[in-house]
């Protein structure tokens, strides 16, 4: 069997990947197929810790008033917190019906649906060898879930940020929309906040700059995706 490069993970997943083919909500199918990505890397003996988004279901920065609705900031923000724990249920039911023992930890206690966080105890389920999602970003309005993975990744001393999209990497552009982006196999995090390159926000990129923790951009859509990079394959592109 082959050996996995990176030991310790966080997988950062859109809100809006989960909703698949839907306009919004959840694609029960997508978190199947999610769920039996991560049993693979599991089985390599990789420890798995997720973030999730919560576009999908609400986007607290597109109802605030900076965009002309009648939203206090910190509320809307607040409700999309709340919207990553929904998610984040969703995938722990589903991610145990695989058999992977899973914990939710949310920022925000709510203790009677997820255990708060506690950073040695998230560290000892993952040595436990349980899938960690955590929830609820970083339980502060004006923080992006991007921030959330970040902090969460160095807190608990993953390896790597896994960065999940639609495209196969970062680009000059948006490649949807600009037949001739050019694609990055490697990009410096100061690269990625001079040209303003859309991988993460860029308190992000600057907190895994300050730690040198690197982030891998890559298709989630390409179903065993996940593997090749924990096997250390040539996949997306690798900001470090």
């Amino acid at each position: 069997m082959p050996s996995a490069v990176y030991k310790r993970i966080v997988l950062k997943l859109s809100g809006e990947a989960l909703q698949g083919k839907k306009s919004h909500g959840i694609d029960h199918s997508f978190l199947v197929s999610i769920a039996r990505q991560i049993k693979e890397i599991k089985d390599l003996n990789v420890e798995v810790a997720l973030v999730l988004g919560g576009g999908n279901i609400f986007r607290g920065q597109e109802n605030t008033a900076s965009r002309g609705l009648d939203m206090d900031r910190a509320v809307a923000d607040y409700m999309g917190m709340l919207a990553t724990l929904i998610n984040g249920l969703a995938l722990q039911n589903v991610l145990e019906t695989v058999g992977l023992p899973t914990r939710v930890m949310t920022a925000i206690e709510m203790q009677k649906i997820a255990e708060p966080y506690i950073r040695r105890r998230a560290i000892r389920h993952l040595e436990k060898g349980r899938v960690v999602i955590f929830a609820a970003g970083t339980g502060n309005p004006y923080f992006t879930t991007d921030t959330a993975a970040a902090l969460r990744a160095m807190e608990i001393g993953a390896d790597v940020i896994l960065k999940a999209t639609k495209v196969d990497g970062v680009y000059s552009a948006d490649p949807l929309k600009v037949k001739n982006a050019r694609k990055f196999a490697n990009l410096k995090y100061i690269d990625v906040l001079r040209k303003g390159l859309r991988v993460m926000d860029a308190t992000a990129i600057s907190l895994c700059m300050d730690n040198k923790l690197p982030i891998i951009v890559f298709n989630l859509n390409k179903v065993g995706n996940i593997k090749r990079v924990v096997l250390g394959e040539k996949v997306g592109t690798v900001v470090r």
